[in-house]
């Protein structure tokens, strides 16, 4: 398994076979470099949407009409895409699970909010998600964009995942602490990788917190388009 950041609260998931971009920003993502973006895309087999702020979603439609892969998201938003963007979705809701090959992807709960800006104001995009992710033996939670929630008790009782990626920048999300608390409060990570940090002044700039607050667990900051392995 390779999990790659593509900066901000964007990865690139190659797991059992399939190559999964989760919430992909390239345009106007001041972390990412441009030129690497045919590298970052490579071989894509689906891409997965946690909610709808242009930070994730800028790129979405235009990706999966390029790459001719299916949009794996909530019910509501894949429905009106499919019949009006001509592309191919996977449309399920919280608590559902659908099998992207060997890959199994459940959505689960986030604390956040999901529109898009339009000229007539901003309009509802869905409902926030997170995911759990199985393959391989393995399980991410990816968490999306969410504060602490005690709905992560209930998440990690049934799917004792061993990876979290976290959201932890503060301001939008969880900062370091809160997501260290979350971590330790609900969780066994053996691996946490924090994201939506660092793209901006606003967000948190390091994870130091984080690894404090989570002793024997691997906390690997994560670089732009360099692999971890695990």
């Amino acid at each position: 398994m390779n999990i790659i950041w593509l900066g901000h609260g964007s990865f690139r998931i190659e797991i059992a076979g399939q190559v999964l971009l989760v919430d992909p920003w390239f345009t106007g993502n001041p972390v990412f470099p441009e030129e690497r973006k045919a590298d970052a895309i490579a071989g894509a087999t689906h891409i997965l949407l946690t909610h709808c702020h242009f930070d994730h979603v800028a790129d979405v439609l235009d990706l999966a009409k390029d790459l001719g892969v299916p949009v794996v998201g909530q019910y509501d938003l894949m429905g009106h895409w499919a019949e009006n963007e001509g592309i191919e979705t996977v449309g399920f809701n919280k608590g559902g699970t659908v099998a992207l090959g060997d890959v199994a992807v459940t959505m689960v709960n986030a604390v956040h909010s999901s529109s898009f800006g339009t000229p007539d104001g901003p309009k509802w995009g869905g409902t926030e998600c997170g995911f759990m992710i199985a393959g391989e033996g393995r399980t991410i939670y990816f968490s999306g964009d969410t504060d602490v929630m005690a709905d992560m008790g209930v998440f990690a009782d049934l799917h004792a995942p061993d990876i979290g990626i976290l959201a932890a920048g503060g301001h939008f999300t969880m900062d370091m602490n809160r997501a260290g608390y979350a971590a330790k409060r609900f969780f066994d990570f053996k691996t946490v990788i924090p994201c939506h940090y660092r793209t901006f002044p606003i967000l948190e700039q390091s994870a130091e917190a984080l690894a404090a607050a989570l002793p024997g667990v691997d906390v690997i900051e994560p670089e732009v388009m360099q692999a971890i392995a695990l």
